[in-house]
């Protein structure tokens, strides 16, 4: 399978154009590039695909990175995204339609099962990411709306499971419910881990079962991350207080650690110059922030605290909504971030 994914990679990369116009025609071309807003064809310019190049290796053809999420990957991934396919059975087809290659049958070999991957390893995590699919249109965009989080801004690291299996704590047998996945990575945009926030199967709240939420792979200083963290960074727990954050201030970096005790180990790239921390109204997120705010002060980093009104960023915008938050935030955030990001 890697072979033949390897192999159509490069036939479509030699006509990496006609892919882009195709697939996504809401980018245009600019010199060597293909930009668009990201690979689920969303208008914009903060993807940019490489037209021309080698077959393989740095600055090959058909490979794309994201700026505003830190994304990439190749032409294959596009198909993925911009069809809403979740299989690579469905993606390699849907490229040979493309190239009008022949279907081609995978041959089983004499022991077709797969190598089984610990539960709860980053390489689960990473699989369970694969199987998922973009958030557009599931019950994950209504859960988020039901929470006052609209529009979305950049919100490439979440993605919707129809079947995400859910353990129950008392050792009952494993159901199949609607999930968010987050996906977790590190300062180099690799996955990590995953968090899958369990949902109700119209979308409108959170599932209900004891733990909803759970975390899986290596989480230890990663995040789940709205946008690429350059001089600026906003970092605080939950996803969707970091959410909420990122509705009033959408042009600002925003990582979410999830938990407290995450949040203050969270580490950050050395091109950070400016932080700030959105701490929960809680003894736990005030220590939390407190930690964090040391490190970064040690390690040359200005820390700006941001301090919602009630236990955190998404009550506040729930409690009063978007024109609020920005009121109270505006005056908490460095001025000259004011004009930049507010």
């Amino acid at each position: 399978m890697a072979r033949d994914a390897a192999e159509l990679s490069r036939r479509l990369a030699r006509d990496a154009e006609a892919v882009c116009r195709h697939y996504l025609p809401n980018g245009r071309r600019q010199g060597q590039y293909w930009t668009v807003g990201d690979a689920r064809n969303t208008p914009g310019r903060s993807m940019f695909v490489r037209l021309k190049g080698p077959e393989a290796g740095p600055g090959a053809a058909g490979h794309w990175t994201d700026a505003a999420t830190a994304e990439h990957g190749d032409l294959l991934d596009v198909i993925r995204e911009s069809c809403g396919l979740t299989s690579f059975g469905d993606v390699a087809e849907e490229a040979r339609r493309f190239l009008s290659l022949p279907r081609v049958d995978l041959v089983p070999t004499i022991n077709p099962a797969p190598a089984r991957t610990a539960m709860g390893s980053p390489e689960a995590a990473r699989r369970l990411i694969a199987m998922a699919q973009p958030i557009r249109g599931t019950p994950v965009e209504t859960y988020l709306a039901s929470r006052c989080i609209m529009p979305i801004h950049g919100a490439g690291a979440l993605r919707y499971h129809p079947s995400c299996y859910y353990r129950p704590d008392d050792g009952g047998p494993a159901e199949r419910r609607p999930a968010m996945i987050a996906s977790v990575t590190d300062l180099q945009g690799r996955i990590t881990g995953a968090h899958r926030t369990w949902l109700a199967p119209d979308g409108s709240a959170k599932a209900a079962v004891p733990t909803p939420r759970r975390a899986m792979g290596n989480l230890l200083g990663h995040a789940v991350r709205f946008g690429a963290a350059e001089d600026v960074l906003a970092v605080g727990e939950g996803i969707e207080t970091m959410l909420s954050l990122r509705a009033a201030l959408p042009g600002m970096p925003m990582a979410a650690a999830l938990s407290a005790s995450h949040l203050a180990a969270l580490r950050l790239s050395p091109s950070v110059r400016r932080l700030y921390i959105a701490r929960d109204v809680d003894a736990a997120g005030t220590k939390a922030a407190a930690t964090q705010a040391e490190l970064a002060t040690s390690a040359g980093i200005e820390v700006l605290t941001l301090s919602p009104r009630h236990g955190d960023f998404n009550d506040d915008l729930t409690a009063h909504g978007l024109d609020d938050l920005r009121a109270a935030i505006r005056p908490q955030i460095a001025p000259e971030d004011v004009d930049r990001f507010l």
